[in-house]
This record gives C-alpha cells, sequence and structure tokens, in this order.
C-alpha cells in the first residue's frame, strides 16, 4: 500500500516535469519554424531553411508535426524552382542536383501527406496540404521520368532504378489518388521496363523481377524484357521459371537469337530430348532454311541416338556451307557411334566400312578446327586403330601423349 502511494507521488512529480519539457520544446520548435519562414520569405539561403527543418526532425518528438515538414516542403521546392529557371535559361547548372532535388520533394510531400491523411482529435481527417501539393507535383513528375532516363545514359543504373520507381510509386500513393495514374497513365509499362532493365544492369534479379507484369505491357520492348527476367530467374536458380519464360519468348520471338540457343542448352544439358527437338521443329517451322536450326537438329538426333538421320542432315548441312567445322563432327561421331554398336568379329567388314565413312569427316573437322585437338584427338585415333593405318596412327599417338 505504501508502494503504491509513492508510486502515485512520483507520477504526480514527473507529469509536471514532462509537461514544462513539451511547453519548453514546443517554444524552440515555434522559433525554429519562424526563422525558417523568414529565410523563404527573403528568398535567400533556402537551403539553410532546409536545414532547419531536418535538424528539428532528428527528435523523434517533432516527427508527427506537419509544420515542420511544411517548411521542409517549401524550402525544397524553392530550390527546385531555382534551379529549374536556369536550365530553362540556359544557364550553367548541375542537371543532377535538379533531378535529386526532383526525388526529394516528392518524398518530402508523400511524408507530409501522410501525416495530413491522420484523424484529428475529433476523430475528423482533414488535408491541408494534399489538393495544392499534388496538383504542384504532377507538373513536376515528369522529371522522374526523365530523370530516371538521364541516369541509364549516365551508366548509374543503381539511380536509375529509384527514379523511376519513385515515378511509378506515385500510382499507390494517396497524394495522387484523385489522378488514377496506375490506370490513366500510359507511360507506365515504359517506366516498368527501364526498372526492370536497370535492375538487370544491377544484377540484381529481384529488383529485375519486381516489376515484370507492368514492364510486360510495353508491347514494343516485349522482348527484351523476356530477356531480362530469363536472366534473372537464372540467376535466381529457377528452372521452372526460367525455362518457361525462354519458352513464352521463344513462342512470341521465334528468330530471336536469345531464347531458341538457351532452350536447347538447357534441354540439352538436362537429357530432355523431346523437348529440345520440339523446339528445333517449332524454330524449323518459321525458317526452313536455316543452317543453326538445322544444326541443332542434327545435334539432337545424334543425342536421341537417331544417327543416320543426323547424319543425311550434316551432309545437308555440309553442301550449304563446307567451311563449317561442327556437321563434320556430328557426321563423324556418329559414324564412331555406329561402330560401337557392331560386333568385332561378326560384323568385321561393316565394321571397316564404318570407320572408312567417319575418317574423311573427322579429318575435316582437324582442319577446320586445328585447335579442338581433344575431340578429333580420340575420334582419329580409334579410326587409325581399326583401319590398321600406322603411320598415322603413330602422328595422333604422339599427339595425345
Amino acid at each position: 500500500m505504501r508502494s503504491e502511494k509513492i508510486i502515485t507521488l512520483l507520477l504526480l512529480m514527473i507529469i509536471p516535469c514532462l509537461t514544462a519539457a513539451q511547453k519548453t520544446n514546443e517554444k524552440s520548435v515555434r522559433q525554429e519554424l519562424s526563422q525558417a519562414r523568414t529565410i523563404l520569405k527573403s528568398k535567400r539561403g533556402v537551403e539553410q531553411a532546409e536545414q532547419i527543418a531536418t535538424k528539428l526532425l532528428k527528435d523523434s518528438a517533432n516527427r508527427q508535426d506537419k509544420r515542420i515538414y511544411a517548411v521542409w516542403f517549401e524550402s525544397v521546392l524553392m530550390q527546385y524552382q531555382a534551379v529549374n529557371e536556369k536550365l530553362y535559361m540556359k544557364q550553367r547548372q548541375d542537371t543532377a542536383q535538379f533531378f535529386e532535388l526532383t526525388r526529394r520533394l516528392f518524398s518530402v510531400a508523400e511524408a507530409l501527406d501522410s501525416l495530413d491523411m491522420r484523424p484529428n482529435r475529433k476523430g475528423r481527417v482533414e488535408l491541408d496540404y494534399r489538393r495544392d501539393n499534388a496538383e504542384q507535383l504532377m507538373k513536376f513528375r515528369p522529371n522522374l521520368f526523365v530523370g530516371s532516363t538521364y541516369y541509364v545514359r549516365k551508366g548509374d543504373f543503381r539511380r536509375a532504378y529509384d527514379f523511376m520507381e519513385s515515378y511509378m510509386d506515385c500510382a499507390r500513393q494517396p497524394l495522387f489518388a484523385d489522378y488514377h495514374l496506375d490506370s490513366l497513365d500510359t507511360r507506365m509499362p515504359e517506366a516498368a521496363y527501364w526498372a526492370t532493365y536497370s535492375g538487370y544492369r544491377i544484377g540484381d534479379p529481384v529488383l529485375t523481377l519486381r516489376y515484370r507484369k507492368l514492364a510486360l505491357k510495353d508491347t514494343a520492348r516485349m522482348e527484351y524484357t523476356l530477356q531480362y527476367m530469363s536472366e534473372a530467374r537464372r540467376l535466381l536458380k529457377d528452372d521452372s521459371l526460367y525455362t518457361e519464360t525462354l519458352r513464352e519468348g521463344f513462342r512470341l520471338f521465334p528468330t530471336n537469337s536469345y531464347f531458341f540457343p538457351r532452350l536447347m542448352d538447357f534441354y540439352t544439358a538436362h537429357g530432355m530430348n523431346d523437348e529440345a527437338l520440339n523446339v528445333v521443329n517449332r524454330a524449323l517451322e518459321v525458317n526452313d532454311s536455316s543452317w543453326l536450326y538445322r544444326y541443332a537438329k542434327s545435334s539432337v538426333l545424334f543425342n536421341m541416338g537417331r544417327y543416320d538421320e543426323s547424319i543425311a542432315l550434316s551432309d545437308t548441312l555440309i553442301a550449304q556451307n563446307d567451311s563449317m567445322p561442327d556437321p563434320y563432327y556430328n557426321a563423324g561421331t556418329a559414324y564412331l557411334n555406329k561402330a560401337l554398336k557392331l560386333h568385332p568379329l561378326r560384323e568385321k567388314k561393316l565394321l571397316k566400312q564404318t570407320y572408312q565413312k567417319a575418317r574423311p569427316y573427322m579429318e575435316r573437322y582437324r582442319q577446320l578446327a586445328p585447335d579442338q585437338k581433344q575431340k578429333w584427338g580420340p575420334a582419329l585415333y580409334r579410326i587409325y586403330l581399326n583401319l590398321n593405318m600406322g603411320r598415322q596412327f603413330d602422328e595422333i599417338d604422339q599427339l595425345m601423349k
């Protein structure tokens, strides 16, 4: 009982102290804001007014005070207008500073709006700043977009991303609710594309994918968006979504040089030959004379053990261009694999004929790709050994040691 009386007594002592401290702080805030407003009215050294506001906000007791944010907004706005005027008059001015002021202006206004929309003591929301600030900022909002593209050109993709994200974020801010930006701003998909591109150039797969759905609505750049998405999902080691994106890209853009080879590489590496054959057949439907697609099919047929078909297609490729080494290797290796299936005693004659057929392909491959010794060396070793070609065998034997 006695302890409760002591606690009550202490509380009664503390409350007047807190009240006095609050009054002292309020007086200090009023004085500081009065000084800032005087500076703003003079239109000189307005940066100092911003410093006063940010200094006041370092005290957590002041962070819910709309007056401070209003002064801060006004000080940044005046700096923005001064720099904008110099740019308009083609006077020397730091372009980056102009864009940074633009973004800061939006950041401060949004912070002020979040306080402005809080209910007062009577439970009512009285928006003192939203209408005027939103109307003013909508005139400046395109500069967030331009700022992003400015940093893209400069190669500063982190800033480019931040600016484009600020541009898009306006759509979800209550401050701009009356403008229905999510449905009426036709540049949003393009903005999402540049954010996606910047995320890709940063090398951050999460940022690359953050606005992918909106970016895909920019149909003029969809082909590239799908590429960046694919790379992001590859970095995240999400094989399912990686191949899904590659398939979508190939379906929509079958002649694109990005999707087809990566899809084929993935299927080949994972032994998914049926899927690889489906892809290459689809590619040939689009362009049946493509050397690349035909070569890819010959490789798939080889991997499937359909050696005669692979050889026939390789011969067609050689007839089309006899200076490309890979079809020779495919055909030669196909014959060698066929030889492995023959019985060395019962099919001796056929075995020799098969090695004889493999020989010209592999020798020509050696001529065209002399640096690929690890591929033609073992192959020619087998051929010369089985054909009893002593001099050629000795040469290869020495090269292999």
